[in-house]
């Protein structure tokens, strides 16, 4: 890859936002599509390159990456008619950064290769901050050229970056990912919860432990927003929810039981239907304070 690239980038979310303005920092062309357009304003403004679809940011790109809600958003911007699929220049770069369907993944790979295209599949972890700081965990799956091309790229978004196995690999990654996350978020929720019940302060509670065996990410970062009451989100419930049935479908498909994450889904569930959907994931403790 030559050091100025022209990058697609498709959907410009809360995470997709900040990951499209380091490729923009970093001197690189980048062409954009969203479907509220208004999301996309600042990358504008900075420099990128508006589309009017994915298949024309595709048709104008060397590498295209998509970040994008759910398994059903992927699946129509690769294949439906005029998509990334079709549309794409040859030779070029797709990366699928959305937590998503191995299966799926494995499909677009196979699609991209039959039209002389490369794929990844690179989920990541880290949330708003992990990508406003360019601290993401990138899981990749796919054949090891195209990662060796797509490195440069990854090197301006996270820290931690692997390449796991061949196509799906790294969605597989990102289930075994989203599983802690998931059972996680009920640990640190319950302690707390207990701690409030017990007549204790929780914000000193989890001053304590949060430093010791039960420190975690989760516990450090987004426990004090949920006790400050903050639940906007960094990664939303219902991203979170559509994690843990993609996660619970494959592990039923590899005859595993996930019972833990049995729970846990069951628990975002009931924070759903309380329509708290568009929360943050720190909104389970919320569910807690109502129980």
């Amino acid at each position: 890859m030559s050091n100025s690239l022209s990058v697609g980038f498709i959907g410009t979310g809360v995470m997709g936002r900040s990951m499209a303005s380091h490729l923009l920092k970093a001197g690189h062309t980048v062409h954009v599509y969203n479907r509220t357009r208004e999301k996309a304003q600042s990358l504008l403004e900075a420099g990128a390159h508006w589309h009017e679809t994915a298949g024309d940011v595709a048709a104008a790109s060397d590498v295209v990456i998509t970040m994008l809600g759910f398994p059903t958003d992927v699946d129509a911007t690769y294949f439906w008619g005029g998509g990334i699929i079709e549309k794409a220049r040859p030779g070029a770069l797709l990366i699928d950064m959305t937590t998503s369907s191995p299966l799926l993944a494995k499909r677009i790979s196979e699609a991209a290769s039959s039209r002389g295209l490369s794929a990844l599949d690179a989920p990541v972890s880290g949330g708003d901050i992990g990508a406003r700081e360019a601290r993401l965990v990138i899981m990749v799956g796919g054949e090891s050229s195209a990662f060796e091309r797509a490195k440069p790229v990854f090197e301006l978004l996270g820290k931690n970056i692997a390449l796991l196995g061949g196509a799906g690999a790294g969605q597989h990654c990102k289930m075994a990912n989203q599983i802690s996350v998931a059972v996680g978020m009920v640990a640190w929720c319950e302690a707390l919860a207990y701690a409030q019940k017990a007549g204790l302060d929780p914000a000193a509670v989890h001053q304590s432990i949060s430093g010791g065996a039960a420190g975690s990410w989760a516990l450090t970062t987004l426990a004090p927003r949920a006790l400050s009451g903050d639940y906007a989100p960094g990664f939303y419930v219902k991203h979170i929810l559509k994690d843990m049935r993609i996660a619970l479908e494959s592990a039923a498909e590899l005859h595993l039981e996930l019972p833990g994450l049995a729970v846990a889904k069951g628990l975002y569930d009931k924070v759903a239907a309380q329509g708290w959907e568009d929360c943050g994931t720190q909104a389970l403790y919320r569910l807690y304070l109502t129980l």
